[in-house]
Formats: structure tokens, sequence, C-alpha cells
């Protein structure tokens, strides 16, 4: 894979770099200028000593909740890959399972949180379970559909060397789906990230272990904008950094799996 040069890297980081500053001194200025109170609008400035008073805890936090998502993005990697192999051999039970699938998704995570907590109580195992739950359904569609969308003169080439079904499946199918199962990770963990904060809000809370999800629901009930702002800026880190991680590793994969161009695979 070859290496971006300085030009591009400078491309894509500076302008940004440069608005947020802006974005900064704009933000400054309305809060001194217009003496916002504290508990109204924070200056940039006490935002940044709340993250260095609250650096220790907020790494705790940010390894807490990337725990759970990380398993709830596993979880649903695998579980996403292997309906999605089922789905992809029997039309039947593709037409009878995919419908519950939809209907997972479009439940809002809200009004299954009281049933997770009965079944599971609060804590680490019932934010994976949400977590796993938003992550689920970008992987079964675009698994499904990868393994689906073939070409048909490949497929055909199989059946005249009576390929079998699992060669079929396993040579010809799933190389082909790669690129969509890339494409449904990158959705898969920004979703999982955001189902484990916002599962936290939930079914997360606890005494003695907490994440980002919790730091903001307590920062938020005692009008802490401050250390609020500073837990919302690491969840925002948190989640870019996620998904530039698999981001790269999505790259990576299919510049080693295909010979051709990255961007006409996804």
């Amino acid at each position: 894979m070859r290496l971006p040069s300085v030009r591009s890297v400078l491309q894509a980081t500076v302008p940004p770099l440069v608005l947020f500053a802006i974005i900064v001194a704009v933000w400054h200025f309305c809060v001194q200028f217009y003496g916002i109170k504290r508990y109204i609008l924070p200056s940039p400035w006490q935002v940044g000593t709340a993250f260095w008073t609250d650096a220790a805890l907020l790494q705790r936090a940010v390894l807490y909740t990337g725990s759970a998502a990380l398993c709830g993005f596993v979880g649903s990697l695998i579980l996403g890959t292997v309906i999605a192999f089922l789905f992809s051999q029997s039309k039947m039970l593709r037409s009878a399972g995919y419908p519950y699938f939809v209907f997972l998704q479009t439940v809002p995570i809200v009004a299954i949180a009281p049933l997770i907590v009965r079944w599971y109580g609060n804590g680490f195992q019932s934010v994976v379970l949400v977590a796993g739950i938003l992550g689920l359904f970008p992987i079964l569609t675009n698994a499904t559909q990868g393994l689906l969308d073939i070409d048909p003169d490949l497929f055909d080439l199989f059946r005249l060397n009576n390929a079998s079904r699992w060669q079929i499946l396993f040579k010809l199918r799933f190389p082909s789906a790669v690129p969509a199962i890339c494409a449904g990770a990158r959705t898969s963990s920004g979703l999982a990230v955001v189902g484990s904060i916002v599962g936290e809000f939930f079914v997360g809370q606890s005494t003695t272990h907490y994440g980002l999800g919790y730091l903001i629901e307590a920062t938020n009930s005692n009008a802490q904008l401050d250390r609020l702002f500073a837990a919302v800026f690491t969840s925002t880190l948190f989640g870019v950094t996620s998904f530039a991680l698999i981001n790269l590793a999505s790259s990576t994969i299919l510049s080693r799996w295909y010979d051709g161009p990255i961007e006409n695979r996804q």
C-alpha cells in the first residue's frame, strides 16, 4: 500500500485545524464579550482546564467505553457475517428472517433498554449488547448484498466445473463480498461507539466502573458544563479515532485483496 505524501497529508489536516482554531477563537470572544456565565457556556480555557483535571478519569472512561464498543463491534461482525452466509444460501430463510432484523434496527434503543436491564442487569454486558445490536444491521445488509452480487459468468464457471455449494461460498461469494463487508464494518464501528456511549445512559451505570456516557450524564445533571464539554470532546475524539483505525484496516485488507483501485471496489 502506497503511503500518502506529505503534501496530501497537509492538505487533509491543515484546513480542518485552521477552521477549528477559528471556531475556538470566536467561541472565546463571544464568552468574554457577552459575559456568558460558566454554567451556560464555559470558555475554551475552562474546558481545557477541566480536560486536564479529569484526564485520568477520562482515560479510564475511554478504556471502559472502548472495551464495550470493541466487544460489541466484534460480536456484530461475526454474527452478522454468519447470518449473511446463511441468507446467501437460502432465499426462503432470507425472506423469513430479514424483516425481523429490519424491525430490530428500527426499534429505538430506549424502548428495549428496560428489557436489557431486566434480563442482564446494569453494567458492562448490557452496554456490549446495546453496541452489538446497533452495529449488527450494517454488517448483515452489506455482507448479504456482497455475497449475492457476484459475477454471473464466474458463477457459471464454478457450476460447469461441478463446484460444491461450500466451494462456491468460500471461493467465489466470500472473496467477492470482502469490499462490502469492509464497508459495513466501517459503518458498524461508528454505530458500536455510539451504542456503547448511549447505552451507558440507560444500562451502563455502575458504582465502580463507568464510561463516557455515564460521565456525560453525571456532569450534565450537576450543571458542570466545563466537564461536560470535556467529556463530549473526548467522546468525539474517541469516535473519530475508532473510525480511522477501522478505515485503515479496511484499506489495508482491500489493497492486499485486490490489484485494482480500492475506490472502485467499495
